[in-house]
Parts: structure tokens; C-alpha cells; sequence
């Protein structure tokens, strides 16, 4: 098992990384089981890789998952760094011995990884987002993603 400390946790999140096409706005996505799905490969110009993964349920439109994971290198693991839920689920957070139904978002932390939980099993609530395209725009804002324009000569004053 391969354990990321906290701090290379939140480098990870902070690491800019480009909007790829057709995540903002959400383009088509792809139907396999009763689910809606889209999956986006991201090259950081740090040479990191990264993944974004879009769920929504055809049944019920707040059971929803939008994660950022880190594709560790050398290997075909994903490491989930972030994951926000939609209301559809009661989380518990089993160290914390808190449990709740709500929005929530999932962070890796070191801690549960040093138990033997998944990386991203710590959950907080949230009302910062209320459906699928409001919490991509969460993941876009809190995990270091920028937008195309902001590679353009207008930001960068390079021409």
C-alpha cells in the first residue's frame, strides 16, 4: 500500500492543473448501469497525472461522485484525493465516530491510510454545493485547476 503524507496530500491539490474539454460545462457523458459517467486524463506541467472521474445515478440525481485523483507513477493506481458526494448516502467517520446524510466531501488523509481505511475515507459536510455541476465547480476552485484564458498573453503578459 502506498501511504501520501498530508503534506504531499495538499501539494497535490494545489498543483495547478488545466480545465481539460468538456468538463466545465460537463459535456455528454457515457450511460453503464443505471449511471452516467465521464472520465478526464490530466497532465500537470509539473509532468504529474491526474484523473477526474464524473458519476450521476439515472435514478437519483444527488447520488452523484466527482473525484480528483493523482495517478501515482509507475503503476495504474489511481490515489482518490478528493471526492464530493452528492446526498445520497449516510457517511460515517469512523475514527471521528461521526456520522451524518448531507453533501460531503471525501479528503485523503494520512491517518485513515496509516489504519488501512481508503485513502479518501474522511468526509466533511458541505453546503458549498447543491448538484453535479455545482460540485464540479467546487473540485475546479479547491483543487488548483485554471482555466485556459489564464494561459493567454492578456495574464501572462508573454506574447
Amino acid at each position: 500500500m502506498y501511504i501520501l503524507s498530508d503534506d504531499q496530500i495538499a501539494d497535490l491539490i494545489r498543483e495547478s492543473k488545466p480545465i481539460p474539454p468538456g468538463l466545465c460545462p460537463l459535456e455528454k457523458m457515457s450511460l453503464r448501469n443505471h449511471h452516467k459517467r465521464r472520465d478526464f486524463d490530466i497532465e500537470a506541467e509539473s509532468r504529474n497525472n491526474f484523473a477526474v472521474a464524473i458519476r450521476q445515478s439515472t435514478l437519483n440525481m444527488l447520488d452523484f461522485s466527482v473525484i480528483l485523483g493523482y495517478k501515482l507513477p509507475g503503476s495504474f493506481t489511481v490515489f482518490r484525493l478528493r471526492r464530493y458526494n452528492g446526498k445520497s448516502h449516510h457517511h460515517t467517520n469512523t475514527i471521528e465516530k461521526e456520522a451524518f446524510y448531507d453533501f460531503h466531501v471525501h479528503k485523503a488523509t494520512e491517518r485513515y491510510q496509516k489504519l488501512g481505511f481508503k485513502e479518501e475515507h474522511f468526509a466533511v459536510r458541505t453546503s458549498g454545493y447543491y448538484d453535479l455541476e455545482s460540485a464540479i465547480q467546487c473540485l475546479l476552485t479547491d483543487c488548483g485547476f485554471r482555466h485556459p484564458i489564464e494561459d493567454s498573453p492578456l495574464f501572462t503578459g508573454r506574447i
